[in-house]
């Protein structure tokens, strides 16, 4: 666990920049070749090039009914000029991330290969429109009313095939960024530790974790917040400048043979400062057991050292916090019985009440001096408490509601959820082409072309 790098993230809607091509490490060669598209994207772009070498001329019945037929005949298919919209339909509103890495594409993969096998980049040729990452976008129910985040006119053929990774960009980062800004919300702006790298393949580490690091931004600006980034890996924080970090696991305290205080007070002694000193307490299943040895055995290192008047290693003994992760299906040996599962098993309010309570007391129990007292008190009363353990939106909702004294909340896989409720799916249509110098809609019933007041002419 830990904070971002430097003061400045680099997210494009917070500081009118947006990430470097290179960071995305597009795969070039066979993204322009339709790798990465859906089949019939492929079969689109045969025809059409096809079409155009054939010079073919329009030779269907168009649903255009103000165009004379014999204009209609003039349009050569092969080279139709289309105008694509790109949104999403989540109510009622989403975040939206993966714009840059879709910009990227485009940039890179626009064109056609020549008879000679190279690539002729067109890119130039398009007209495009584009929010930033980190802007929302509202919706209401209604598909006449969708706010597009991209919009792409130029000839059809020459993007055709990247329609399927776009829309896989900007899908995926703006569900992560969207689930987490509804988890910031749940927990009134307390930090969220970003902790589902283990449900996920590795190589999607530093999308979700940009996605994350947008709507903590996001959070902050809308509600005047100060929320952290906290990543546990490094790949995470690849893209914004952020740096992973992490305390111990239950792998740790097995490592020292089931002795959590002892795992704590090696890792204490051997770690920076800077690392936070966060305790893992349900190893035994016995969360405020283990919680009252780790701090007692702490403080007492603590203390001595300041007698000692060695501030400086004292400081390497001060507990940051201590975290539950009981198992949903375990009730807490601390937690009298009350016959259901829901109030008795994981990391469930009581628990945390009883763990706040005994953090705060403990000191009381310690054969300490007169002057260590205070010292102690302050020393307790500053540990946190850090929940895991099966936390979403939901849960975090009802824990806020009830007031039950949680510090920092570690969120898994919900962050990655993609349900009825938590869907981002993008969709893109064709909304106008154009006919000579008119642009005439064009799309199937039920779209049409919708505008967005935070789009920006771009190219």
């Amino acid at each position: 666990m830990n904070r971002k790098k430097g003061d400045d993230e680099n997210m494009s809607v917070y500081n009118g920049q947006r990430l470097p091509a290179e960071i995305f490490k597009i795969d070039t060669e066979r993204m322009r070749k339709g790798w990465y598209s859906d089949a019939y994207f492929l079969n689109i772009v045969k025809i059409l090039e096809t079409l155009s070498e054939e010079d073919y001329g329009f030779e269907g019945t168009s649903d255009l009914q103000d165009i004379p037929e014999d204009k209609l005949a003039q349009v050569k298919n092969g080279d139709i000029v289309v105008e694509m919209q790109f949104f999403t339909r989540r109510k009622p509103y989403s975040l939206v991330a993966g714009v840059d890495e879709a910009l990227t594409i485009l940039q890179e993969c626009t064109g056609y290969y020549d008879d000679m096998g190279d690539f002729v980049n067109m890119y130039h040729t398009l007209e495009i429109e584009v929010v930033e990452d980190g802007t929302f976008v509202k919706y209401d129910g209604n598909p006449l009313g969708v706010q597009p985040v991209l919009k792409v006119r130029g000839i059809y053929r020459y993007f055709a095939l990247l329609e399927t990774p776009i829309l896989g960009a900007l899908s995926e980062a703006s569900r992560v960024a969207t689930n987490v800004f509804n988890v910031l919300k749940a927990a009134k702006g307390k930090d969220i530790l970003f902790f589902p790298a283990r449900f996920v393949h590795y190589k999607m580490q530093a999308l979700h974790g940009y996605a994350y690091s947008l709507a903590v931004q996001g959070y902050n600006e809308k509600y005047g917040k100060t929320s952290n980034t906290f990543v546990s890996t490094d790949d995470q924080g690849d893209w914004w400048g952020g740096k992973a970090g992490g305390t111990i696991a239950h792998a740790s305290i097995a490592a020292f043979l089931g002795d959590t205080a002892e795992t704590m007070m090696q890792f204490s002694r051997i770690m920076p400062v800077e690392v936070p000193r966060i305790a893992l307490v349900d190893y035994h299943n016995d969360c405020l057991g283990d919680t009252l040895e780790v701090m007692k055995r702490m403080f007492n290192k603590y203390w001595n050292l300041l007698k000692e008047g060695q501030q400086e290693e004292a400081q390497k003994y001060q507990l940051f916090g201590v975290r539950p992760d009981t198992s949903g299906n375990m009730r807490d040996v601390s937690i009298p019985p009350l016959g259901d599962k829901k109030l008795d098993c994981g990391v469930n309010p009581r628990l945390i009440w009883a763990l706040r309570n005994a953090i705060n007391e403990a000191f009381k129990q310690w054969d300490i001096p007169f002057e260590a007292i205070q010292v102690a008190k302050e020393w307790c009363h500053g540990i946190r408490i850090v929940v895991t353990g099966g936390f979403n939106t939901k849960k975090i909702t009802m824990f806020e509601e009830l007031g039950v004294p949680v510090d920092i909340y570690g969120v898994g896989s919900s962050l990655l959820e993609n349900s009825d409720e938590t869907n981002n799916d993008y969709t893109s249509d064709i909304v106008r082409v154009k006919l000579d110098d008119t642009w005439v809609e064009v799309h199937k019933v039920g779209r049409g072309p919708c505008d967005n007041p935070n789009l920006e002419r771009i190219q």
